[in-house]
């Protein structure tokens, strides 16, 4: 608890909202059994608006929806959350086949007898978890209409044959949505009305250097600032449509230091997790012409770290 609290200081967010944090969790304790769905920080966001945005929402008992374009840590913010309210996370990520069973439940035989086998939003709701909610523009209307009862003022979730739930007080839903992805739509008024939306922005110069330093504490300062350029650059290109935004792959980047700390040369990390996510030849030799601006192809690990 107060690693995270600290890093929350450190970004300089409201003391009221930290304050604010502290008596959620003391008045929240998580339900036995389920500490392990507590996530790691892994990563940690950096964004002191859009933090202070999030858990002023959440403190109010308010659902929030992030929005915005790819590689702007929706899926990681979404996390840290829940692992700042220290509370258990139900992952659902929204396609085709998920309907009212999958959210809520469903009848199934155990060998013996039929029980209830309960849904990710039946237990979120039960037991006061946090329910990321992940690409929420692709969900069916089905879906949508459980998600209708848990997200307003009701605040219930109707489980036909067996009960009514009243949602815990600590539970909480956080909505991701990507624009323009093959299978999306526009979020209806009545679904988008339940939730506070952050409209995410793509990471900042300062913040990048942050997560960078996190993550690789002893990789040259000189390097980092090229490895930073390049992520612009290719975010720049897609921008402007010369290239699709497979390559502004914040996490690909990470996963390429991470695989040239590792002993491989930066040509075959960056190709492996940057240029090879791109499936159109083309494509890929402008996005190689924008790495070898940038990177030699023969870094070593001894070239990046001290």
């Amino acid at each position: 608890m107060s690693d995270i609290l600290e890093f929350l200081k450190n970004e300089g967010i409201n003391e009221e909202l930290i304050n604010g944090i502290k008596e959620f969790r003391a008045k929240h304790q998580v339900e036995e059994g389920f500490q392990d769905r507590i996530p790691d920080a892994k990563y940690l966001y950096y964004g002191k608006d859009v933090w202070e945005k999030a858990i002023a929402a959440l403190l109010v008992g308010e659902n929030v929806l992030l929005s915005g374009p790819k590689a702007t840590g929706k899926n990681v913010l979404s996390e840290n959350l829940a692992l700042v309210f220290n509370r258990p996370i139900w992952d659902v990520s929204f396609h085709i086949n998920v309907d009212a069973s999958y959210l809520i439940g469903t009848d199934t035989y155990d060998g013996n007898k039929v029980v209830f086998r309960e849904g990710p939003i039946y237990l979120c709701a039960k037991y006061g978890g946090f329910g990321i909610l992940d690409e929420i523009n692709m969900a069916r209307n089905e879906a949508l209409a459980v998600l209708h009862s848990v997200l307003d003022f009701r605040r219930v979730l109707d489980v036909a044959g067996y009960e009514r739930i009243n949602l815990n007080d600590s539970t909480r839903f956080i909505g991701t949505m990507n624009y323009g992805y093959a299978g999306t739509r526009e979020l209806n008024a009545a679904l988008a009305s339940r939730f506070a939306i952050i409209d995410m922005p793509i990471i900042s110069n300062e913040s990048m250097v942050k997560l960078i330093n996190h993550s690789f504490p002893n990789m040259k300062e000189e390097i980092r600032d090229q490895f930073i350029e390049l992520f612009y650059e290719l975010h720049k290109k897609a921008e402007h449509a010369d290239i699709s935004d497979r390559a502004v792959d914040l996490r690909g980047l990470l996963d390429a230091i991470r695989l040239i700390e590792r002993g491989l040369k930066s040509q075959d990390a960056l190709s492996m997790c940057i240029v090879n996510k791109s499936f159109d030849a083309y494509e890929r030799e402008l996005i190689q012409d924008v790495i070898d601006a940038r990177i030699p192809h023969d870094l070593l690990a001894s070239h990046v770290f001290e």
